[in-house]
């Protein structure tokens, strides 16, 4: 077959390349900026956590905001009821910068208003919004799951000093961020409490600031110093308190007594009593302590538990308890008084002697040396305002003889009466001896002889009155002659005038022995009474 003359020659065309359009330009960069923001995200994001809260209040997702130290460093994504339903369970991201931040002790909690301990917190939220506080912990172990603090911390984990543990009888006037004084400063504060696992008392948590910190030491006692702290007792009416914020809210004071042994810094977490007054706080707390008993008979109204006793105005001692006791030999009743008597207190306080410890090595035999010297106790008032009564201690030489009764548990030293009730035996042993006197006997005897005395008064007036009446009038009748029949001047008339003068000091006395008889006729079986000087 012939090729045709005008058919074109073949040529060789090379392959066209596959072109992207540039219409798909536009969205392949938009894809790669995506997919570099992706990867930049990831690489950027940081840790997320979950924090479980009794309640969601507050909390809302997408707005509510965590923050350390007011700075931003987190968001709450998602709130949501927890599987049992029991709690509030908040999904938060945190930046990159707060991983270090998520260790074990790590805590949380929301900020709003809140008024607690006499402090305001949570203000600005009124206007932002409630925000999820944090504060950094100082262990290495890592966390994601937190459970969130109801209440705020009242210190930062950053913030210098110590914590101490108090046990206290009950809570007081006491709550979370209570302030702690010494010497009326404000240096701390509550920052928990909580019920003892057999509620035979309260634990409480205080946090005591940096450079305070250094005054508590082992031997400082903790009180509660809330409100007024009033006492009347037998040395009269004493009045305390720390600051006016201390006695609306309350508070806590610490304080090292002057006598003590030990002033070496407390390690933080050392446990203290914590004391409901000042002066049971201060208390000299005695080493040596023995227990004795008084055993009285009378009344011990106005003595109580903790009064003191006393040797020669020095307490040495303090009433522990009181009992009743009856006798079944005797059918008595007695007032068993149960003493601390601190023996210390009695040892020489000279520089040259050794402070502390016993007088003598055996205390029996001193006891029983003191009693046989008439060492005796007595019941004495403290207040004549109160009533109040304490134990006095001193020597009695003239008191009935009387020994230490070992036998006894606790041993019994003997008593004396107080001077009330030996004025008040003695006024009872006089009336017994009047109630003993015949009084109905002497009753009539005394009325015959004032029957006696009347019958014979009025025989006077009705004898002697007119015998002597009608001699006066005799004797003046002759007077009267006399005067008349005698001459002016003669003798006789002198002689007269002199008797007459006789008679008339006769009738005169008369007279008065008749007016004296009439107002006392006793004097006729009695004579008359001397005159007193």
């Amino acid at each position: 077959m012939s090729t045709p003359e005008n058919t074109p020659d073949a040529e060789v065309v090379p392959k066209k390349r596959w072109r992207i359009p540039w219409v798909w330009v536009v969205p392949a960069i938009a894809v790669a900026v995506g997919i570099w923001l992706a990867v930049q995200a990831v690489l950027s994001a940081g840790p997320t956590v979950t924090i479980s809260f009794k309640s969601g209040e507050g909390l809302e997702a997408g707005k509510t905001k965590i923050k350390f130290k007011d700075v931003d460093i987190g968001l709450v994504k998602t709130v949501a009821l927890s599987k049992d339903y029991k709690r509030v369970i908040a999904t938060a991201e945190l930046t990159r910068d707060a991983t270090n931040m998520l260790v074990d002790d790590t805590r949380f909690w929301v900020v709003r208003p809140r008024v607690a301990g006499g402090s305001v917190s949570g203000i600005s939220t009124l206007l932002s919004g409630a925000y999820i506080g944090m504060d950094i912990g100082r262990t290495k172990e890592t966390r994601r799951d937190y459970v969130g603090l109801e209440t705020p911390p009242v210190f930062a984990s950053d913030v210098p000093g110590r914590q101490f543990v108090l046990k206290a009888v009950d809570l007081g006037s006491v709550d979370v961020g209570t302030p702690v004084y010494f010497r009326r400063l404000q240096v701390g504060q509550v920052t928990s409490f909580e019920l003892d696992k057999d509620g035979s008392g309260v634990t409480l948590h205080v946090f005591v600031n940096a450079p305070y910190d250094r005054y508590v030491n082992a031997d400082s006692r903790f009180w509660q110093a809330g409100g007024i702290d009033v006492t009347l007792g037998t040395d009269g009416l004493k009045v305390n308190t720390q600051s006016l914020v201390s006695i609306l809210i309350g508070g806590l004071a610490f304080e090292t007594p002057a006598v003590s042994l030990s002033w070496a810094e407390a390690p933080s977490d050392t446990t203290f009593k914590l004391f409901p007054t000042r002066a049971e706080a201060l208390r000299v707390q005695e080493r040596i302590v023995e227990t004795y008993m008084f055993n009285f008979q009378g009344s011990v109204r106005g003595l109580a538990v903790g009064a003191p006793v006393e040797f020669r105005g020095i307490q040495i001692g303090e009433v522990s308890a009181i009992y009743t006791r009856f006798d079944p030999v005797t059918r008595k009743i007695s007032i068993p008084v149960e003493i601390k008597l601190y023996p210390e207190r009695f040892t020489s306080r000279f520089a040259s002697e050794p402070k502390g410890g016993r007088m003598v090595r055996d205390p029996k035999a001193l006891a029983d040396f003191l009693v046989s010297r008439g060492l005796r106790g007595q019941l004495r008032t403290g207040s004549l305002l109160t009533g109040q009564l304490y134990v006095s201690l001193d020597f009695f030489p003239n008191a009935k003889k009387a020994s230490m009764d070992w036998t006894s548990t606790p041993p019994e030293m003997p008593t004396t009466p107080s001077g009330l009730d030996s004025l008040q035996d003695s006024v009872n042993r006089i009336m017994t001896r009047i109630d003993k006197l015949p009084i109905e006997e002497l009753t009539a005897s005394a009325r015959q002889t004032l029957n006696s005395t009347t019958a014979l008064m009025q025989g006077l007036n009705t004898q002697v009155v007119p015998q002597a009446a009608t001699t006066l009038a005799a004797a003046r009748a002759a007077l009267d002659a006399a005067h008349s029949t005698l001459m002016p001047d003669s003798g006789l008339q002198q002689d007269t005038a002199e008797a007459i003068r006789e008679l008339t000091r006769t009738a005169v006395s008369f007279r008065s022995l008749a007016d004296y008889l009439q107002q006392h006729p006793e004097a006729l079986l009695r004579g008359k009474p001397e005159d007193k000087k």
